[in-house]
This record gives C-alpha cells, sequence and structure tokens, in this order.
C-alpha cells in the first residue's frame, strides 16, 4: 500500500496544469482545454478539502469543521453571484443592470434547487447503492417497493431547525422592494447564531483511515498548520477554476444554441456545486454517508442565507450607496418556487432518514420543473362550470410547482407531527447546550 501522503501530492498535481498555465503564466486556452483543465483541478481541490476537512474534527467540533467546508465548497457560488450582482449596480435601471440582477437571482434560486433536486436525491440513491459494498451502517433494509432508507445523523437537528426558519423567511421575501437590508440582517444573523452553535457542540472524534487518519497523527500544532494549509490552497484553487468552468461550460452551450439565461441558471451552479458534491461521494464511498449529508445540509443552509443574504451587500457596494436588489415578477416566482422545496425537503428529513421514494420524488418533481422551464411550454386549462380559462406559462408554473411542493411537504407534516415537535425540542435542547443522550423518542416511519 503506498504513502498516504503519496494521495495528497497526487490530487495537489491535479490542480498544476490549470495553475501553471492559466494562473501563472497567463497562457490563453480554447474553450474546451479550459473546461478540461479547470474541471480537473476542481477535482483535485475537492479531494484536498475532503481531506482538510476531515482531519480538522481532530481538533474542532465536526459539525463546525463540516460547516467550514460547506462555506469552501460553495465558495464558486457566492464569487459567480456577487459578479451578477455587482454588475447590476453599474448603471441602475438599465436593461443591463435588470437583467444582470435577474441572473443574480437566477443564478442563486437555480444553485438551491440543484443542492437539493439533484445533490441531496442523487447522494441518497448512491449511498443505498454503494452500502452493498461498503457495508455502510447508516443505510437500513427495509421491506417493500423502494423501502431502503439511509438513516441520519440526529445532529443535524440544529441545521433543520435553522434551515426551516430561513426557508419560513424566505417566502416573503419577494413581498418587498427586492432584496434589502432587513432581510440580509435575518438571513445573515440566522447563519451566524448557527455557526456560534456549531462551535459549542460536543467534539466527537470518528475513527478515520487513510490519509485523514494519517494527517491526524501528526502533533497538534502541525496538524492544525496542515489543516490549514489543505482549506487555503484548495479553497483558492476552487475560487480560480470554477469561473471559469462554468463560464467555459456557458460558452460551449451558447455555442450550439442553449439560451444564455439557462445556462446561468442551470449549468454555471452545477459547475459551482460540483466541488461540494465530489466531496460528498467522496465521503459516501468510505462510508461516510452520515457526514456527506450533513456537509450537504450546512451547505443548503449558509446558501439559503449568506448567499441570499450578502447579494444586497455586493449591489450596494457597487451602487455606492445602499439600494435593495430588484426583483421582478419572474424572479420572485423562482424564490418561492426554491423555498416550497426547500420545505417539502425539510419535511422528508425530520425522520431522519431518507428513503429511495423520497429520493426519487425529490428528483422527479426538480427534474419537472426543470424540463418545463426549459421547454417554455405553454397551455390553458378551462375551469369546469364557469369562464375562467388558466394560462400556464413560464410565470404561472413556478407558482403551480411551488403549491404543488407546499402541498405534499404540509402532508408529510401533519402525519409527522410528532416529529416535527421532537425535532423543534431536540433542537432547542441542543442549543442550550444540553448534548445529554437523552434525546427525545421520535417514533419510527411506518
Amino acid at each position: 500500500m503506498s504513502h498516504p501522503l503519496v494521495a495528497v501530492f497526487g490530487a495537489a498535481l491535479l490542480t498544476v496544469p490549470w495553475l501553471g498555465l492559466r494562473t501563472v503564466f497567463g497562457v490563453g486556452l480554447q474553450t474546451g482545454v479550459t473546461v478540461a483543465l479547470s474541471g480537473i483541478a476542481i477535482l483535485g481541490a475537492s479531494f484536498l478539502l475532503a481531506w482538510g476537512a476531515e482531519t480538522a474534527e481532530a481538533d474542532v467540533p465536526r459539525a463546525f469543521a463540516l460547516a467550514v467546508l460547506a462555506v469552501l465548497a460553495v465558495a464558486p457560488e457566492y464569487a459567480v453571484d456577487a459578479l451578477y450582482a455587482w454588475e447590476a449596480g453599474i448603471n441602475p435601471g438599465s436593461p443591463e443592470s435588470m437583467e444582470a440582477a435577474s441572473l443574480a437571482v437566477a443564478n442563486m434560486t437555480g444553485a438551491n434547487r440543484i443542492l437539493i433536486g439533484i445533490g441531496w436525491s442523487a447522494i441518497a440513491l448512491f449511498t443505498v447503492v454503494r452500502a452493498r459494498k461498503t457495508g455502510d451502517g447508516a443505510v437500513e433494509r427495509r421491506d417493500g417497493f423502494l423501502a431502503d432508507v439511509v438513516r441520519l445523523d440526529r445532529g443535524i437537528s440544529t441545521e433543520i431547525l435553522f434551515l426551516f426558519a430561513a426557508t419560513l423567511f424566505a417566502f416573503f421575501v419577494p413581498l418587498g422592494a427586492g432584496i434589502g437590508a432587513f432581510d440580509m440582517f435575518v438571513l445573515v444573523g440566522l447563519y451566524v447564531v448557527y455557526i456560534l452553535a456549531a462551535l459549542n457542540a460536543p467534539h466527537e472524534h470518528e475513527e478515520q483511515i487513510g490519509v485523514p487518519a494519517y494527517l491526524q497523527s501528526y502533533p497538534r500544532p502541525k496538524r492544525i498548520a496542515t489543516t490549514l494549509t489543505l482549506f487555503v490552497f484548495s479553497g483558492v484553487v476552487i475560487l480560480v477554476a470554477v469561473e471559469p468552468f462554468a463560464h467555459g461550460l456557458e460558452d460551449l452551450g451558447t455555442s450550439v444554441g442553449i439560451p444564455s439565461f439557462l445556462m446561468i441558471q442551470w449549468v454555471a451552479p452545477l459547475a459551482s456545486e460540483s466541488p461540494e458534491l465530489i466531496v460528498v461521494a467522496y465521503l459516501v464511498n468510505k462510508a461516510r454517508s452520515t457526514a456527506g449529508f450533513n456537509a450537504l445540509i450546512s451547505s443548503k443552509l449558509n446558501q439559503w442565507t449568506l448567499l441570499i443574504g450578502t447579494l444586497v451587500l455586493v449591489y450596494s457596494l457597487s451602487l455606492g450607496y445602499y439600494g435593495p436588489l430588484p426583483l421582478d415578477a419572474h424572479q420572485s416566482g423562482e424564490l418561492w418556487l426554491t423555498a416550497a422545496q426547500s420545505y417539502f425537503a425539510i419535511a422528508i428529513l425530520i425522520t431522519f432518514s431518507i428513503s429511495i421514494r423520497e429520493a426519487l420524488a425529490l428528483l422527479g418533481l426538480f427534474f419537472a420543473q426543470f424540463v418545463y422551464s426549459v421547454t417554455g411550454t405553454v397551455f390553458t386549462i378551462q375551469v369546469p362550470l364557469s369562464e375562467v380559462a388558466i394560462t400556464f406559462d413560464g410565470a404561472t408554473s413556478l407558482i403551480g410547482f411551488s403549491v404543488v411542493y407546499l402541498v405534499l411537504g404540509t402532508v408529510l407534516f401533519v402525519s409527522r407531527r410528532r416529529d416535527a415537535v421532537a425535532v423543534a425540542r431536540l433542537s432547542v435542547r441542543r442549543l442550550r447546550g444540553d448534548y445529554s443522550t437523552g434525546e427525545t423518542t421520535i417514533a419510527p416511519e411506518d
């Protein structure tokens, strides 16, 4: 068996072609080459980031280590969104400014919906499949059609509580003049409180193997220095590689006739989410699905709070004075749909599990609204026994899919109301610093 550092140097070497050719020497590259080299660099940096987070668990609470991992993994998404928010403030009121503001919201909502619709569902399915080889204890086999479930860590009750609070608040954001200062204070404030809670969580050290186990054997000062180096290096690589990677994919898409708006809402976020999905897949492959899902949920929380909340800050800095980031009717609908999807996903998680059926429901609903938005289908339904006809166009479909998510989520919340109450009580206890094992019992699903 090779030395663990061989894997570290191998992952680092994957970043060299991109850093050398583009960043150091400034060589101009063709679009296809740019996508290939930057994508390989992201892959290498993602492994370094994962090893850094696992190593950090020896010195800080796991919840905090995963929160740092989540922020670094989605940092490219912040960079792309901040770019559009900044461009929106350069010439306020102009068509270019309104388009940039629309793209900022589209990119943010697309990223959030991809994270749940593809990220949560695909990783759940991957976990169940890989458990046949890894023996992951988090996967519980059940009788029935697609009944197997992935059991999640009860410690995510805190993330569920904050994500639920942010989701409820997000429904009211489009009712104002735009994304404003009050929205920023509430959403960013929620995340700050969550981070403080994560820092106060108990230090539960999990036995590691491979690279993290070797790095954790270092003396504490050397271990901390190594962890910070992995975080900083991988974070820098991801930041300098994802924007060209995303824009390269956009250029490839538009060259074959795909509208730039669709590329920015769907392809760019998928590219910027790739480091995180790679990291989580790596953790699942090591039978650490619990840590992987914790990272995904933490990522959703920071995107749903920091990413929305900081848009107005970047926009105002570009303006040179305070101003809310404007929202048009379409982008208001995008926000409502994203909040509704989050509401439905939380209703699934309150049992601290996700089944194959639930994962497929998340995936199917996501692709249904994705395909509808891409095809731009318009049709009219005549209301029976009346002269009212409802036309389903782009904006109406957003509300329609939002209603579907809300109805399904409410049905789950009602049927799982005991679970919801138990999660809330457990979360409050943990926020108060009570991490005793005598936790509220949650009834198992039928």
